[in-house]
């Protein structure tokens, strides 16, 4: 969410006018010291709440820097450690002095034990793996010390190496089984050919990750993770991103992807996927689910998968995007523990597949809408051409022409966005008032109101989130709950981000700047509340209707990050609930009470359950034999929640006419996107009860003339 840019901007300048600092042509590390003097005082001087940049400051950054290095534990030796140690609780020192002791030792020694990393790893994959010999792989590595010697970090190589093996032995010896059970007369390769086999493929997948990875990757990008360890320490959101990432972020924006349209980020030494674009392949794929990993990526012309664990996600995104019509299997970790291969052809990603839109549905003869909004997007240059609330509007309009007498806002897995769109739309719904109120340091609060007295809905509204619903979703269904305008229904809580960036590019702070291009940096700037005075900094908005969804037992929200912004509260602003509705609560208690009985919902919430046990586990044989037991034994505990998928409700979905005309002229598969859209809505109980909750609404509520919308 931006605001304030320019104003921002402008502080800075002027406070940063008053260093004394001398411009000239700079070398690599006098261009990191200048970004550590330009950093540190952004920081101290815009963030919202900037920490003591102190001894505890130090030691924490101490930690997840050298964790950010070596998430694994298998460079660093316990004498690296206690090498570094020293600066525990200097570094802020170092900070203020822009001297960069720490990161210029700990990158020296990083590239060393990279090198030597090297002949380990080659040494390992020499020799052949026994999987018969009872052995385990414990992935906790945030519970496990460094290596104190070469025996003991090459033993931990071993095992990480015949674990990666280990996968792709089990896809050999799989495939063989197959071929046999097609073809009697196939001889089968051996087990020894097999480990051979999968060894090989295991060398060949670690020299890509480190003749083709780590060796691109220079100082300056090592250096760039120092500088987002130092930025991440105040906030979750508060981020650095290097001239490079700054590039991507940019071409993300352009409107057009090239690749499977999935939203991925490096989680430890993982690549997840934290969203799906719609329309593109790996949403069509129906396979492929937010808070999957990718393990490996294997290119439609090489024999072998490359495996990206570890792997830096500029890079591995490298492998995973493409030219159009180009095939690409990845290999996925579900949420669930189960592994599977899926193959995707690549495809040109239309950013106006994350745009509004809209369904009419029919229940009991009564027609209601459905409007799916996956972002509160908007062009930030041109405010009239491109927002999220101006489609809404659209939308509502087009649902009214078919009849639509009660809506459905669908908000889940919606991340956020644009502050002054979320304060536009809520305003598509009441007549006037305030719709969220903004914080910043040493200022006086700040209501955002919407001023249009125009009412583009006042029939029953019905909004859905969950735990992935963050940010400008999270004002939109606060607001609608404090007016008592809309019942929420979802997740026990919503994400919990009450903060809002912006985005400063720091070359604009730096007067007469020869010395390269420094990037820039994502700041919390403010915090937003509730028009009732609190935030939902942490809590998240609370459903009035609280139901499980897959995500209920997994820590994906702002409260579960170890540097998040407190909650607090301020004095609620002047305004006046809703008074259309006169079953307001009586309609939140049928619904809890059909929710409660709902059968497919206590699937859902035994399967999120399940799921969270898996992902607690961390310990995973090496004998090949209990490998495949367990693998088996978890394909048939994930069977017992198929039904999930096979739930139907008897509603049909279609789009508004005039969608239907564009379906004649259909160059973009249009109709081929929308009719899986309604398909997925007459699986989904989440829509099901909405539309219960609206029928309920409506039995005491009769529509009145809209007012005329001003335009």
């Amino acid at each position: 969410m931006k605001r304030n840019y320019k104003a921002l901007v402008l502080l800075l300048l002027l406070a940063f006018a008053s260093c004394s600092f001398t411009t000239k042509t700079f070398s690599d590390p006098d261009k990191d010291k200048l970004l550590v003097q330009v950093i540190t005082f952004v920081l101290q001087q815009g963030h919202f709440d900037p920490i003591a940049m102190d001894d505890e400051f130090s030691k924490e950054l101490f930690s997840n820097f050298l964790e950010s290095l070596d998430p694994t534990k298998r460079y660093f030796y316990e004498s690296d450690y206690k090498d570094f140690e020293k600066f525990k609780t200097t570094i802020d020192d170092q900070l203020k002095v822009s001297d960069i002791t720490f990161f210029n030792i700990t990158h020296e020694r990083l590239m060393q034990r990279i090198s030597e990393a090297k002949g380990i790893y080659r040494e390992v994959l020499s020799e052949p793996f026994d999987y018969s010999k009872e052995e385990v792989f414990d992935t906790d590595y945030e519970n496990s010390a460094f290596a104190k010697n070469k025996k003991e970090l090459k033993e931990r190589w071993k095992q990480q190496l015949k674990f990666s093996a280990l996968s792709y032995y089990d896809d050999i010896y799989t495939e063989e089984k197959q071929k046999k059970e097609k073809d009697a007369s196939y001889v089968m390769k051996t087990e020894s050919q097999i480990e051979k086999e999968a060894r090989e493929a295991t060398l060949k997948s670690m020299d890509i990750f480190f003749n083709d990875n780590l060796e691109d990757f220079k100082r300056e990008d090592w250096f760039a993770t120092y500088i987002d360890a130092i930025v991440g320490e105040f906030d979750p959101h508060t981020y650095y991103l290097a001239p490079k990432n700054k590039e991507d972020f940019d071409e993300r924006m352009s409107g057009k992807l090239e690749g499977i349209g999935a939203q991925l980020q490096k989680r430890m030494d993982y690549i997840k996927i934290i969203g799906l674009i719609s329309g593109g392949p790996a949403w069509r794929s129906k396979e492929l689910e937010v808070e999957d990993v990718i393990l490996k990526v294997k290119q439609e012309n090489e024999e072998f998968p490359v495996d990206i664990v570890g792997m830096r996600i500029n890079d591995a995104i490298k492998y995973i995007k493409g030219p159009k019509d180009t095939k690409v299997t990845l290999t996925i970790k579900k949420v669930d523990g189960t592994i599977k291969d899926v193959t995707l052809v690549r495809d040109v990603i239309e950013i106006n597949e994350t745009y509004a839109k809209a369904s009419v549905v029919k229940k009991d003869g009564v027609k209601f809408g459905v409007i799916n909004l996956p972002s509160f997007y908007v062009d930030f240059e041109d405010y009239k051409k491109l927002n999220a609330a101006a489609d809404v509007k659209r939308q509502i309009e087009n649902l009214k022409a078919e009849g639509m007498e009660g809506l459905i806002l669908d908000l889940r897995d919606n991340g956020g966005g644009s502050l002054p769109t979320v304060v536009d739309m809520a305003g598509l719904f009441i007549k006037d008032g305030p719709i969220v109120q903004v914080r910043s340091t040493g200022e006086p609060k700040e209501v955002l109101r919407d001023r249009d007295k125009s009412i583009t809905w006042d029939g029953p509204l019905v909004i859905l989130v969950n735990e992935l619903s963050a940010s400008a979703s999270e004002i939109m269904a606060a607001a609608m709950q404090d007016y008592k305008r809309a019942i929420i229904i979802g997740s026990k809580q919503t994400y919990g981000k009450g903060t809002v960036q912006n985005v400063l590019n720091l070359n604009n702070l730096v007067r007469n700047n020869a010395s390269g291009d420094l990037g820039a940096l994502a700041l919390t700037t403010q915090k937003y509340y509730r028009i009732s005075g609190g935030s939902v900094q942490l809590e998240g908005v609370k459903s009035d209707v609280k139901v499980p969804d897959k995500f209920s037992f997994i820590e994906v929200g702002e409260k579960d990050k170890s540097n998040a912004l407190p909650w607090d509260e301020i004095d609620s602003a002047d305004y006046a609930t809703w008074d259309n509705y006169f079953d307001y609560e009586e309609t939140i208690k049928k619904s809890n009470e059909r929710m409660t009985k709902n059968k497919q919902l206590k699937l859902i919430e035994d399967n999120a359950k399940w799921v969270k046990s898996q992902i607690d586990e961390t310990v995973y044989p090496l004998n090949y034999s209990k490998y495949k037991e367990k693998l088996t034994l978890n394909d048939e505990e994930s069977k017992r929640f198929d039904e999930m998928t096979k739930y139907q409700t008897n509603l049909t979905f279609e789009s508004p006419a005039y969608e239907k005309e564009l379906f004649n002229d259909d160059i973009t598969s249009l109709k081929e996107k929308r009719d899986r859209w309604h398909l997925t809505l007459s699986q989904d109980v989440y829509i099901e009860e909405a539309l219960n909750v609206l029928q309920d609404l409506k039995i005491s509520y009769n529509i009145k003339k809209i007012a005329t919308v001003k335009e």
